[in-house]
């Protein structure tokens, strides 16, 4: 069996389309993953925003998170159903377990960084260098 990756799809669906096929549309496309074999984890719907440049001459769209579980064969499907949507403007696949995954090792190592680091309880505040700050109140003569 092959190995389960983790995606991000991001879709920009025209605003002439109606909340009622908004929401279908939504459906449709999580019923494709799964019905692929693929698990949809999170489904973001981040409203209607302005567009960096224009796209068949409209400015806004409604834009649409699905963060995606599966092998690839699902993540290909998708986007050949939306390729061929007139109500989806544009849309992009991004494999992020890898991504994740490095992370988390960064994570893990500074941790464990910061663990060996001695802890000074002491309370001495020093600058940079290693010099400790001199009190003000000591040099000023009253």
């Amino acid at each position: 069996m092959a190995e389960k990756r983790a995606y991000e799809v991001l879709l920009i669906v025209d605003t002439n389309t109606p909340d009622d096929e908004f929401k279908r549309l939504t459906e449709t496309l999580q019923q494709i993953i799964t019905d692929q074999g693929g698990v949809v984890v999170k489904t973001d719907n981040m409203g209607r925003r302005q567009l960096a440049y224009p796209i068949n001459r409209k400015k806004e769209g409604n834009y649409l998170l699905l963060e995606v579980e599966g092998t690839g064969r699902e993540i290909a499907e998708l986007e050949r159903r939306m390729r061929v949507n007139d109500q989806i403007i544009r849309y992009i696949t991004v494999r992020v377990d890898e991504d994740r995954r490095r992370a988390e090792k960064f994570k893990t190592k500074r941790a464990r960084k910061a663990s060996k680091r001695p802890f000074s309880s002491t309370g001495d505040r020093t600058r940079s260098g290693g010099r400790k700050e001199a009190a003000f109140n000591d040099d000023v003569e009253g």
